[in-house]
C-alpha cells in the first residue's frame, strides 16, 4: 500500500515518519523551509525516550500522489480550497482520501441521516470547492488525537497521543479502512475503525472548541485554562453549548465535560495548535473549529451565546493578525 500525505507539518509529519520506519512507501508533501529541512536531514521525531529519525520521499510536488493507494490529508481546513482543484485531477480512480482535519468536516452532512442531511457548511466549504471536487466515494475520515508541535523545520516533538480513529461516512466497516488500520498499527499507533465517526469528531471538538479560541485570545496553555477558575468556567460553558448541538442531532457522546476538562489539565502546559499558529503568524483554524458549530446551532434555532462569542472574538483575533 502507497501512502501520501499531503500537508505535512507537524501531524502529518508525524504520522508519515512513524509509517516509514515500519517500513511502509510513505510520500510526505510539504513546503518551505520545513520541506527542505526533512529533505536534507530526514524527519526527526522527540517522543520521550523514543527519538528517531525518517527518511521517506519529500516534495512538494501534487502529482506525486498519482501512485498513492490513501492520501491522508493533514493540511488545516482553511488551506483546503486553495489545494482541491490541483489535488482532485491527480488522484488516480480508487485514491482514498482520509481527511484528517481538526473541527467539522466539509462532508459532515453526507450519508448523514439528521434533519440537516445533505446541507452544505458555508463556514467550512463557503463556495462549495470541496464538495465539488471530492467525491463522497472517496472520503474516509479521520479525528486525530496526538498531540504534536513543529519544534524547529523538520523536528517534530510528540507530546502525548497515539490514536487516528477512522470511519467511512456510511458507518461500514470497509475492507480499505481495514486495511489502512493494519499499516498504522504496524508503525506502533492506534488506529480503531469507528462506524460513528461522526461521533468521534464531536468528541474530539468538544475539547478544541473552548480551548483553542480560548488559548489563542490568552496565550495560555491546556494546564492554565483548566485551573484558571474564570476560564475553567468559560471552557465549561463552551463545552454545553457545543454538546447541546450534538445532541441535537442525534450524537450522544460518550465522555462528558468534566473528564474532557480533567484530561486538559492532566496534559500539562502544552499550546494548542492555535495558540501554535499565532505564535508563528500562521491564518486560525476559526470555522472548522467554532464557525461550524456555531452555523450548525444556527440551523437548529439553538441559542449559543458563549460559542457566538467566542467565534466573534477569536475571528477578530484571526484578522488582525492577518492585517500585520
Amino acid at each position: 500500500m502507497k501512502f501520501a500525505i499531503v500537508g505535512a507539518g507537524a501531524t502529518g509529519g508525524f504520522l508519515g515518519a512513524r509509517l516509514a520506519r515500519a517500513g511502509e512507501d510513505v510520500t510526505l508533501i510539504a513546503r518551505g523551509p520545513h520541506l527542505a529541512a526533512m529533505r536534507e536531514r530526514g524527519v526527526r521525531v522527540l517522543s520521550g525516550a523514543d527519538e528517531f529519525v525518517a527518511r521517506p520521499t519529500c516534495t512538494d510536488d501534487l502529482r506525486a500522489v498519482r501512485d498513492a493507494d490513501v492520501v491522508f490529508l493533514t493540511a488545516k481546513a482553511h488551506g483546503l480550497p486553495a489545494i482541491a482543484s490541483g489535488l482532485h485531477d491527480v488522484l488516480g480512480d480508487d485514491t482514498a482520501l482520509v481527511t484528517a482535519q481538526n473541527g467539522i468536516p466539509w462532508w459532515y452532512f453526507e450519508k448523514e441521516g439528521s434533519r440537516l442531511a445533505g446541507t452544505r457548511l458555508h463556514t467550512v466549504d463557503p463556495e462549495g470547492v470541496l464538495s465539488d471536487h471530492f467525491e463522497s466515494r472517496r472520503l474516509i475520515g479521520c479525528v486525530v488525537w496526538p498531540a504534536t508541535r513543529l519544534v524547529e523545520p523538520g523536528v517534530i516533538e510528540h507530546v502525548e497521543g497515539t490514536r487516528f480513529t477512522i470511519g467511512e461516512l456510511d458507518g461500514s466497516r470497509s475492507e480499505r479502512c481495514r486495511a489502512i488500520s493494519a499499516a498504522v498499527t504496524r508503525a506502533g499507533l492506534k488506529c480503531p475503525v469507528s462506524p460513528h465517526i461522526r461521533r468521534e469528531i464531536w468528541l474530539k471538538l468538544l475539547g478544541n472548541v473552548a480551548f483553542n479560541p480560548i488559548s489563542a485570545l490568552t496565550r495560555a496553555t491546556l494546564v492554565d485554562i483548566a485551573t484558571q477558575p474564570e476560564t475553567r468556567a468559560l471552557a465549561r460553558a463552551i463545552m454545553e453549548e457545543t454538546d447541546r448541538v450534538a445532541r441535537a442531532l442525534g450524537v450522544e457522546l460518550e465522555i462528558g465535560i468534566d473528564q474532557r476538562l480533567a484530561g486538559a489539565e492532566k496534559v500539562g502546559a502544552h499550546k494548542t495548535s492555535m495558540l501554535q499558529d499565532v505564535e508563528t503568524g500562521r491564518p486560525l483554524e476559526i470555522e472548522a473549529l467554532v464557525g461550524a458549530p456555531v452555523e450548525v446551532g444556527d440551523l437548529l434555532g439553538l441559542q449559543l451565546p458563549h460559542l457566538q462569542t467566542i467565534y466573534a472574538c477569536s475571528k477578530l483575533l484571526d484578522r488582525t493578525l492577518r492585517s500585520r
